[in-house]
């Protein structure tokens, strides 16, 4: 396997080289090309160096992977090369069963980040948070390696323990020791909230816009006098795009769901729904927060464009970036994960890094609404080399919720943006619904304010 990366290598530098000689017209009318011929011989000598010099033996393979995966993650966050078995991982994933730990993540400058966790997973009972870093699995050190050779290692037969080192914010660094599982995020999660229903989707696999439907129908039998839904999509990491299409379509009575827009602004490809809304009409609530991503916020920024549903919660995490899978020989050689598009929303939103805004801001703790006045939560934008928003628009910054839970709310028994939305359905919408008073001002107005008093300079303030 060795000799034959570096002949398949040396092969395709000498090729670049002949056709240089063969023809010098057309190679001075494309330098550019030139450039590229050269810097893959370029490529070819430091791994013949490497090879020969670097103080221990070298697996040739892993660093033409390495090289790979790192020439399409500086592109952006979410591209990247898949080795076949990752690439198998992530088929696992889509088709909604796997072995793991219940865990979305990505990668920040050589550090894994959580996305979010996924409900009813070992990753959510242990509490961990999207934003956490994780900085090693079973004691060894996982910084520098990329998300795919992490979840690598967080991955494997269920029933055996893994043991996470978790770094957050405001906090030593702790472990949490969690058992692999099967992973098999339900589809769907569907219940009565007094007179109206509820849907929970913790993601967008392959079942979820059947399972939704079958929510929707189950609910409506059950309970005739059904008088609106919610649909909470709240920490819910996204998925497949023809879900997304499919779920927002099961509450559409046709038009435009979303759109992706390539490289050439001409290239519109536009997705819709077909007539038929299974609701009726009826009232709707969707809950999203900053682990709603990809997928989850296609379906909100739909369902808010057209009308169909108000948004209750926290503004989304702003992944609006298509992702393009292509197998390499069929998927023997794994396959390229490349962003191709950014996606739309049908009024013409980028919801790439400035997300979805809620119609209703909702903290869910009295904790969370002081972390956002406080500083700038993670999202798409806290990537450094994330791809912009087309229309050019920035995510809110640090600010104050409009609303938070009131002192003596139990934030551990009551879900208060799910109150809000119910609150929401019962006085017709968001603008007639009675307005709590906004949380008393945090460290970043108080510090706003200050700054202002003082002709623009900011005080120094500590904040523990």
């Amino acid at each position: 396997m060795r000799k034959y990366l570096l002949i398949g290598v040396s092969a395709f530098v000498l090729g670049a080289g002949t056709m240089a000689y063969i023809s010098p017209i057309a190679q001075a009318n494309n330098a550019p090309k030139a450039q590229t011929y050269k810097l893959l011989e370029l490529f070819g000598d430091v791994l013949g160096t490497v090879e020969d010099q670097y103080v221990t033996e070298v697996d040739d393979k892993k660093l033409i992977e390495a090289a790979l995966d790192g020439m399409l993650t500086s592109l952006d966050p979410h591209s990247g090369y898949l080795a076949p078995d990752a690439f198998e991982d992530m088929q696992d994933t889509t088709r909604g069963e796997y072995g793991g730990l219940g865990l979305e993540v990505t990668s920040e400058e050589g550090v894994v980040k959580v996305i979010s966790p996924m409900d009813g997973t070992p990753a959510s009972r242990a509490g961990i948070q999207a934003g956490d870093y994780i900085t090693a699995v079973n004691g060894q050190s996982v910084l520098g390696l990329t998300v795919n050779e992490a979840v690598k290692q967080m991955r494997g037969t269920a029933g055996e323990a893994v043991t996470l080192t978790i770094a957050r914010e405001k906090t030593d660094p702790f472990d949490v020791k969690l058992v692999r599982e099967v992973i098999k995020p339900k589809a769907a999660i569907a219940r009565m909230e007094g007179d109206y229903g509820y849907v929970r989707l913790p993601g967008f696999n392959e079942k979820a816009t059947d399972a939704l439907a079958s929510s929707v129908s189950e609910l409506k039998s059950k309970n005739p006098k059904m008088k609106g839904l919610i649909l909470d999509l709240r920490n819910n990491p996204g998925g497949l795009l023809d879900q997304a299409v499919g779920v927002a379509d099961v509450f559409l009575d046709g038009g435009e769901v979303v759109s992706q827009r390539g490289r050439d602004p001409r290239n519109i490809q536009r997705y819709n729904a077909r007539g038929g809304d299974m609701l009726n009409g009826l009232p709707m609530v969707v809950l999203i927060n900053q682990g709603s991503a990809s997928a989850a916020e296609i379906v909100a920024g739909a369902l808010q464009d057209r009308k169909r549903a108000e948004v209750v919660g926290l503004t989304s995490f702003g992944k609006g970036s298509v992702q393009t899978v292509i197998p390499l020989r069929g998927g023997a050689d794994g396959a390229l994960k490349l962003t191709t598009a950014r996606y739309f929303t049908p009024s013409g939103r980028s919801i790439q890094k400035t997300g979805i805004a809620p119609d209703l801001e909702v903290a869910q703790t009295r904790d969370q609404a002081q972390d956002i006045a406080n500083r700038v939560w993670f999202s798409e934008a806290s990537f450094k080399n994330a791809l912009n928003a087309d229309e050019g628009k920035s995510r809110v910054g640090a600010h104050t919720p409009a609303e938070a839970p009131p002192t003596g709310f139990d934030d551990k028994k009551g879900d208060f943006q799910l109150q809000r939305a119910i609150a929401v359905l019962q006085a017709g919408g968001v603008a007639k619904t009675p307005k709590l008073p906004k949380p008393a001002a945090k460290v970043a107005e108080v510090t706003a304010k200050a700054a202002a008093a003082a002709g623009g300079k900011t005080p120094v303030t500590e904040v523990k």
